[in-house]
């Protein structure tokens, strides 16, 4: 465990940005804590803190595989992919394959959980929390479906769907990737993939649910206010 605990989480909004770049930061991030890892096993008397981080991110439309996903939940060919402007790339989360475009909130928390708790499984349920309480907000009633990562609305209904897609990857205790919420996303792109695998269910975003444009600079703050709640972070913009 780290002697130096940190729970500030410097937030970064990247804007609208391609997945690849956005991916290789997390990287870049991800490293940086590992080496202050080694340094300090190495030097137990000059310990550094690690640091956390949430991004934010809008990106163009993008199919993205998870490392247990099938490739054949990807309903689009490459003329397809073409002439709907998207590009479909393989990742190292877990999950299976997903839908990130303009109107979703991508959010990507670069967490130390030594600096807050050793347990992957809490995690998730604490990044469901966050999104639970936010569309809470909206007067929706975010849950769980046990087995099904994610927030769904209506679990165990006929007409039960996904709002929230979660996936992640964890190094050394260190976090990248995250959750992808849908809050304006122009829902027809879900029409090319089985999200995440699952046959049987549908997928929904806040403007479906509440029939209207819904704020996405408002939802972003709701979201990083119980952030700070679930995680018990002080968030450093």
């Amino acid at each position: 465990m780290n002697s130096i605990i940190n729970k500030k989480v410097e937030f970064q909004d990247l804007g609208t940005k391609d997945y690849q770049p956005s991916w290789d930061y997390q990287e870049e991030l991800l490293k940086k804590n590992l080496e202050t890892k080694i340094f300090n096993r190495e030097n137990p008397d000059h310990q550094k803190a690690t640091n956390n981080y949430l991004l934010f991110v809008e990106h163009p439309h993008v199919y993205t595989l998870g490392k247990s996903g099938h490739e054949e939940n990807l309903l689009a060919n490459e003329n397809k992919l073409r002439e709907i402007n998207a590009t479909y790339i393989k990742v190292n989360r877990g999950g299976d394959i997903t839908y990130h475009g303009f109107g979703q909130i991508v959010g990507y928390p670069i967490l130390d959980l030594e600096n807050f708790y050793t347990d992957i499984h809490r995690y998730m349920r604490d990044l469901e929390e966050v999104i639970i309480r936010t569309i809470a907000e909206y007067g929706l009633k975010g849950e769980r479906s046990n087995g099904e990562t994610g927030v769904w609305l209506d679990v165990g209904k006929p007409y039960a769907r996904k709002i929230c897609a979660m996936g992640v990857k964890a190094s050394r205790w260190v976090t990248i990737h995250g959750f992808a919420l849908n809050v304006n996303t122009d829902m027809r792109y879900f029409e090319y993939i089985i999200p995440c695998g699952i046959t049987d269910k549908q997928v929904t975003s806040l403007k479906r649910e509440l029939e209207r444009e819904v704020d996405y600079e408002e939802v972003k703050q709701k979201i990083k206010k119980h952030f700070a709640d679930v995680f018990g972070c002080e968030l450093i913009l």
